[in-house]
């Protein structure tokens, strides 16, 4: 049977904030969590420099990958070969890699709900099980060693993310070495989502490869890097999986784009710039952390890293989607729903995303004012306006 996969609803919030500002409406957008600014300019220059001098074509960019390897030896003090770094069109094709590297059809695998829309869709489409483990406010909405020890039967995969999507929250460091200690006792195998590290306000985010070697890390350009539509990313996997990760990359993808792996070695020096970028989002993050209570919503997740808040709207609706709809539609300020994120609570949930700049930030929260005061007056669903 061919698998149902759900929309990502964020998808059409966007669309329609497109078609909105074709048609002259000032919109924000909060609703991907893509960074606003564009490449590092070091990292542009290099492209300009490559389109004039390089035919390119199919290409997988051994200083790259040695770069990589070197990136994880300097942040995290791990020791990995250049050859266990598979290079990806993005963070997407690497979970389909891992995914497909280390499970068979009808095999079960365990994540966090919330949880990013992908996870569930992407197994769905491999015709794996997905087991959604709901993590609320008790939990900091996030996976625990616990929580994997309860799972009977024990699922064959479990996904992390540490900052995750949609909620920013960071796993402490004690907590992921009792993931992975669980997960090694149970034989679980573990597949790390690490694509917003480097964007963290409560100190470095730690890799799963410091306690589980074994992990598939999944990586990008398109957060930190703040080069979305460059489409490159990586796949970090253990020695014993390194054949099996290349042929399927070199069937299903070929290679990345040979541009952007060009672009990508400059970036990965380009700190001073990249580290500006973290400091602009922490200040987006303290407007925001500031003002949402005014607006009604006081109930958010702990936005310990990456560039969202999420946030409880259930004294507001049940219907998230809608909601979303009608903010777009009055204020011109694009969000995401909940139901994304998390199917069966979700509806009580928006996400925001801050990585917009900081004036945008600021034009938001005041078109946002006077709405949710007129939502919270009536206890109900404002009207649609069109």
């Amino acid at each position: 049977m061919v698998p149902d996969i759900d929309p990502f609803h964020a998808i059409a919030i966007s669309r329609q904030a497109h078609r909105l500002a074709a048609g002259g409406r000032s919109i924000i957008h909060m609703e991907f969590g893509q960074p606003s600014t564009g490449a590092p300019a070091a990292a542009i220059e290099a492209a300009h420099r490559v389109l004039d001098s390089d035919g390119m074509g199919y290409w997988e960019s051994m200083p790259l990958k040695l770069r990589i390897a070197a990136h994880y030896r300097e942040s995290q003090s791990v020791e990995i070969d250049p050859e266990q770094v598979i290079l990806t069109c993005g963070a997407s094709p690497a979970f389909v890699l891992a995914l497909s590297c280390l499970f068979v059809p009808g095999d079960r695998v365990a994540f966090a709900r919330p949880g990013y829309v992908a996870y569930r869709n992407t197994l769905k489409a491999l015709h794996l099980v997905p087991i959604e483990i709901a993590c609320g406010a008790e939990q900091r909405y996030q996976i625990s060693a616990a929580a994997i020890e309860r799972l009977d039967p024990a699922p064959q995969g479990l996904i992390l993310a540490s900052p995750a999507n949609p909620t920013g929250t960071i796993i402490a460091d004690s907590e992921l070495a009792a993931i992975a200690e669980v997960c090694r006792r149970r034989g679980i195998r573990i597949v790390s989502d690490e694509i917003y590290h480097g964007l963290s306000y409560v100190g470095p985010a730690r890799s799963m490869l410091w306690d589980a070697p074994d992990a598939l890390v999944v990586n990008s350009f398109s957060k930190y890097f703040s080069m979305a539509g460059w489409r490159l990313g990586w796949l970090i996997v253990p020695p014993a999986l390194i054949d099996a990760a290349r042929a399927r990359m070199g069937n299903l993808f070929l290679t990345p784009p040979s541009l952007a792996q060009h672009a990508g070695l400059v970036a990965l020096d380009c700190r001073d710039e990249l580290e500006g970028h973290v400091r602009t989002y922490a200040r987006n993050r303290a407007l925001l952390l500031d003002a949402l209570p005014a607006l009604g919503l006081r109930r958010i997740a702990p936005p310990d890293g990456a560039f969202y808040i999420y946030a409880d709207i259930g004294h507001l609706t049940d219907d998230s989607m809608a909601f979303c709809m009608r903010l777009l539609m009055d204020t011109g300020v694009a969000t995401a729903p909940g139901i994304d994120f998390d199917p069966a609570d979700g509806g009580r949930f928006i996400r925001f995303s801050f990585a917009v700049s900081t004036d945008r930030i600021a034009e938001a929260i005041e078109r946002m004012k006077p709405w949710f005061a007129a939502a919270s007056d009536q206890r109900a669903d404002p009207p649609l306006t069109v």
